[in-house]
């Protein structure tokens, strides 16, 4: 083993659902970050991991965390009308190395968290990571493209990366583990930080379906499609008056029996 520039690693951690039932669990993507640090650890002498939860001690999913390998679950337990913020900057101080997962599995807009948070602590952000080699005074991060590319960025440290819900993890989950962890927790000062009344919390609403032409190219096509990207084709309308512009999507529309009028 070689010696390396991370020393502490925080790895922020969130409560998850289940997509059918609704119950409690932990976060897959989550769950991703802290395979990630684990494989950091296999690979140095001394790096520490800490994992930390914003939330309530006694939730049922956090001992989950505990079985797939943290040795311990630091709680910080804000009011109710708090928001996370301030007490993750205050906690996050001294660490060489953030993970989280890209996003919680609460909604569009849970994964804003990384970017304010990454911009209250003044860290460098890197969405997408994959895999991370850590050398002597950088790191390099493997990072998650579309179309099956990646790609890799030298970050100095600190620093705070998300982790792509493919980045592959060898965690396994241990009964005995979890019986011998421990989930310790503490309260964040009441009067500090965004007052509840400036949240609003509403139901996940139905996004409306985007219509698209039915594809008509052969197998070898759409593969090729998936990698290499191509023109779709299609045709500019730059001039004529907004009724000649809206015949020409109406007749699209029905070339391809997306309307029926």
């Amino acid at each position: 083993m070689k010696q390396l520039a991370i020393r502490r690693i925080a790895v922020l951690v969130s409560i998850g659902r289940h997509p059918v039932s609704g119950v409690p669990r932990y976060s897959r993507n989550d769950a991703a970050a802290l395979g990630l640090a684990h494989d950091l650890a296999r690979h140095a002498l001394d790096i520490s991991i800490d994992v930390i939860h914003a939330g309530q001690a006694d939730n049922p999913a956090l001992p989950e965390y505990l079985a797939l390998g943290a040795t311990r679950v630091s709680v910080i337990e804000p009011a109710a009308d708090q928001d996370v913020l301030p007490a993750l900057q205050e906690q996050l101080q001294g660490y060489d190395l953030v993970l989280c997962g890209s996003r919680a599995e609460s909604g569009e807009a849970s994964g804003m968290l990384p970017y304010r948070l990454a911009a209250r602590l003044n860290l460098p952000l890197l969405a997408g990571v994959i895999a991370v080699t850590s050398g002597s005074d950088a790191i390099v991060a493997e990072q998650f493209l579309p179309k099956g590319r990646r790609r890799e960025v030298v970050l100095s440290l600190p620093a705070l990366l998300t982790v792509h819900s493919l980045a592959p993890s060898r965690l396994r989950y241990a009964y005995a583990r979890l019986r011998a962890g421990r989930i310790s927790s503490q309260a964040f000062p009441a009067g500090t930080g965004t007052a509840g009344s400036e949240w609003r919390i509403e139901n996940v609403k139905a996004l409306p379906r985007k219509l698209a032409a039915p594809e008509k190219r052969s197998g070898h096509a759409r593969m090729q499609a998936a990698t290499v990207a191509e023109s779709r084709g299609g045709k500019v309308l730059q001039e004529g008056s907004a009724a000649d512009k809206a015949q020409a999507v109406l007749a699209y529309l029905r070339e391809h029996h997306l309307v029926d009028y």
